[in-house]
């Protein structure tokens, strides 16, 4: 009661000029949002009024290892809303989702979008067009080692610099999306960072993940936290205060097919999930949570020889498989090292030493 007489005493006391001037400052406040709201979005050299979307190159700086551009496309919703990066194609030999962001382009229509969506399609081109894995043909570097950037460093040292300062800082979410290399057999995922500081980017990155509907959801914790060193893009996001998700969709070199539909699905019902589409999010009903994953590395080189299937649940001492030298005798057995679910195979013949095989992770809360 106390606090509502005093109100009243402050009102009367300042007077109707008072109140005047705190209508002014509201009413300009909300045309400097209109006004903020009207201009056009820009990433790089491209330029996006409302309601239309533009496609072209987002300019890496010159280096010494030669010159690359990413192309781009900005999607500008006719209605006001949040900003949504949707990136693919950091590693040169995982194709649906690169192939995935070319259908989605042509089916958003910006007069019914709410906000803006940047679509990344390619964001390691030397690396897509040497059709490389892991590794870019320009300086040997694996992308997701090298965020956030330097501005005169290696090829893909400038590209994760472009990427950071163009992409993830200009947007409110972030979508990495990947494939299973031309060399690996993936289990379709879904990850965020449980372990991030902020618990509002926690929840908010789990809502994202539960609402792109993909059957198994990874918690990532111990991640690094300086921003000098974040490592990968998806990280570099979470550092940035960024909520983001991090999708893994098609192996061996898959272009076509369930894993890109499965991504442009992933990619409506998220856009639903945030409010930028009409209608209702398809999440996956009944998400297997995993963590805690680890990479299992060779000891030798050789060849690899399977025993188990990407996605399947392995009690501990499973044979996951062997390696055999070039002439075919069995040098070592590779058995899980607890129970976990396999989350990807290297499904090449070729092994080299200290090269990851297999990845697997613990089902949690006890499934």
């Amino acid at each position: 009661m106390s606090f509502r007489i005093n109100i009243r005493l402050h009102v009367r006391i300042l007077g109707p000029t008072a109140r005047l001037v705190g209508a002014l400052v509201l009413l300009a406040a909300t045309v400097a949002r209109a006004a903020e709201d009207e201009r056009p979005f820009r990433v790089g050299d491209i330029v996006a009024e409302r309601g239309r979307a533009v496609s072209g190159n987002l300019r890496v700086p010159d280096g010494p290892d030669g010159t690359t551009s990413i192309p781009v496309t900005v999607v500008h919703g006719a209605k006001p809303g949040p900003t949504l990066a949707l990136c693919a194609g950091i590693h040169g030999s995982e194709y649906a989702p690169v192939i995935a962001l070319q259908r989605f382009r042509s089916e958003i229509d910006p007069a019914k979008l709410s906000g803006v969506l940047i679509l990344v399609h390619v964001a390691n081109p030397p690396s897509f067009f040497g059709r490389s894995v892991y590794y870019s043909p320009a300086d040997h570097k694996n992308p997701n080692t090298t965020f956030p950037g330097k501005p005169d460093g290696t090829m893909t040292e400038r590209i994760a610099f472009v990427l950071t300062n163009e992409i993830v800082e200009r947007t409110d979410y972030l979508v990495d999306i990947h494939a299973g290399e031309a060399n690996e057999a993936l289990v379709p995922y879904v990850a965020y960072d449980a372990g991030a500081s902020d618990p509002a980017i926690v929840h908010t990155s789990e809502g994202m993940a539960v609402a792109f509907g993909f059957p198994i959801i990874k918690r990532l914790s111990g991640r690094p936290r300086n921003p000098a060193a974040s490592g990968s893009l998806s990280n570099t996001g979470v550092i940035h205060g960024k909520p983001t998700i991090g999708i893994e969709s098609g192996e061996l070199g898959e272009r076509d097919g369930e894993a890109v539909s499965r991504i442009d699905r992933g990619i409506w019902s998220l856009l639903r999930h945030l409010g930028m589409v009409e209608g209702s999010p398809s999440p996956s009903d009944h998400p297997l949570y995993v963590e805690d994953d680890i990479s299992i590395r060779s000891s030798s080189d050789g060849i690899f020889y399977p025993a188990v299937e990407r996605g399947v649940l392995v009690n501990q001492g499973a044979l996951l498989g062997y390696i055999t030298d070039l002439f075919g005798h069995r040098i070592s057995d590779i058995r899980a090292p607890f129970r976990g679910v396999v989350l990807y195979l290297l499904a090449a013949p070729p092994i080299s030493k200290g090269e990851i095989f297999v990845s697997m992770a613990h089902p949690a809360n006890g499934n």
